[in-house]
């Protein structure tokens, strides 16, 4: 075993592949390239390594198979590579003092002729997303990586790679480089409204049954895995004034508040219901509409909180500590509206019939003017009963309309955020209590300009994943801990 860098770059046929083996190989660190294909490789300067897909276990084997060095480079696209100065010697340095299984590291892309910074998040505990963004190119350590592939389930077509990547972080640090090492050319040019819901995307369920399988071994590992085993949901001796609440917060939604209001208003099941609106110091004329509400219909109540450090989190709160709150609170986003007159008694039902503290429906992806767009029904059918809040750290949200079982609720508390307090709610509640599904689309979510996750820019997205794995990280040393008592 030398002290030198083998590469493994995936091929399909386009010409920037040479350049990066060019590229790669004017680094005298590196040993050797193999260009990973299903087909002919056409490239000078390197080994052709026929590979089945590209994250597959036996892809990870031949990798780990032909790395006769210290450490393995792997670029994870197909993409363009252009080293910055010195870019594998940092790495090289940076892995080899610290002993990281895993080293990246920011990167610019280049768009035209200029590079535009793309900064990527430091890893931690519940960095577990199997689309976490480690950029196109990381660094493993052979002994690590050695390891992982020898632990890994050889029936792995798809989550090779997660597989592996999860293994290494058990036992090896996984490190970020807040440098920009290289540069590439962008491959998924959609916006970040778009790729939030590969995962739910019914053509990639093979690849989803792969990665849970993946994480569920993953989680067993580390102590954090849950049997299927749930409290049960008893009967408390609080009064409450309605059956259910919808509970809307809100701020500046002069523009579409009045459709989600009356999409309530209009709810008809068979007992009493009230609609809460926290109205968190609206200036755009939201208010006044919510008052000509209050004024024609007794149901609506309006809120403003005292306090005024508020995100959509602590305004759930508000409307969930209030003495107007329902046995049920349920939830409804100031811009989105429910499907029809029925929804509210689907979601209730649910309740009723099953042994659960939460209730999450379905939705459908709808335009400003509710015209169904891509993806279409988002329906969340890769939950199941025995192992929904297991995956459910794994992927990056639970679903909505959101239903919640009023005391639960009120004893978790919601984080005071507006990005994630849901997600935070929903993992927290499927810790020790069963999540009940509705599988039909009840509410229609309306992308449009002003949408919370419609279009970010990238320091905002990376704000955002941070905070979702910070919250996986509570979760999963919360499940250790129950797990050890």
């Amino acid at each position: 075993m030398n002290n030198k860098i083998t590469a493994f770059i995936p091929y399909n046929g386009f010409s920037h592949t040479q350049t990066t083996v060019n590229n790669l190989k004017s680094s005298p660190l590196v040993d050797e390239i193999y260009v990973l294909s299903q087909g002919d490789v056409p490239i000078e300067n390197c080994t052709p390594l026929q590979i089945d897909t590209l994250f597959s276990a036996g892809t990870l084997r031949k990798i780990n198979d032909h790395t006769k060095t210290n450490y393995a480079l792997f670029l994870l696209q197909d993409t363009l590579i252009e080293p910055g100065q010195f870019c594998i010697e940092r790495f090289h340095q940076v892995a080899g003092y610290t002993g990281a299984g895993i080293t990246y590291s920011d990167y610019h892309t280049k768009k035209g002729d200029t590079g535009m910074p793309s900064p990527v998040i430091d890893y931690q505990t519940g960095s577990v997303r199997d689309d976490f963004n480690f950029g196109p190119l990381v660094f493993l350590r052979k002994d690590a990586l050695d390891k992982a592939v020898n632990s890994l389930n050889e029936s792995f077509i798809y989550a090779g790679w997660y597989g592996v990547r999860l293994a290494i972080s058990r036992d090896n640090p996984v490190l970020r480089i807040p440098e920009f090492l290289y540069t590439t050319v962008e491959v998924d040019t959609r916006k970040s409204g778009e790729k939030i819901f590969d995962y739910v995307d019914p053509k990639n369920r093979d690849v989803q049954i792969d990665m849970e399988k993946a994480f569920t071994d993953h989680l067993k590992h580390i102590g954090a895995y849950l049997e299927p085993t749930f409290n049960d949901v008893k009967d408390t001796a609080d009064k409450f004034p309605v059956e259910a609440s919808v509970i809307i917060p809100v701020r500046n939604r002069k523009k579409t508040i009045k459709d989600a209001v009356e999409s309530v208003l209009k709810q008809k099941p068979d007992f009493d219901f009230n609609l809460i609106i926290v109205d968190n110091y609206s200036s755009d004329g939201t208010t006044d509409i919510l008052k000509e509400f209050v004024k024609k219909d007794k149901r609506v109540i309006h809120i403003i909180p005292e306090r005024t450090d508020l995100g959509i989190g602590g305004c759930w709160n508000v409307g969930v500590h209030s003495e107007h709150c329902g046995e049920y609170a349920v939830q409804l986003d100031s811009d989105d509206v429910y499907k029809d007159e029925t929804t509210l008694q689907k979601l209730v039902d649910v309740f009723h019939n099953e042994n659960c503290a939460m209730v999450i429906g379905s939705y459908m992806m709808t335009d400003f003017n509710l015209q169904q767009i891509p993806p279409g029904i988002i329906d969340h059918r890769e939950w199941t009963p025995e192992n929904g809040r297991n995956n459910a750290l794994r992927i990056n949200g639970l679903g909505a309309p959101r239903a919640f079982y009023t005391p639960v609720l009120r004893s978790i508390k919601i984080p005071n955020v507006s990005y994630g307090e849901d997600y935070a709610i929903g993992l927290a509640i499927s810790r020790n209590y069963q999540i009940g599904r509705l599988y039909e689309p009840v509410y229609y979510c309306r992308r449009w300009e002003d949408n919370t996750d419609a279009s970010l820019d990238i320091n905002k997205m990376n704000a955002h994943n941070t905070y979702k794995d910070r919250i996986r990280t509570f979760e999963i040393h919360a499940r250790q801990q129950k797990n050890n008592q």
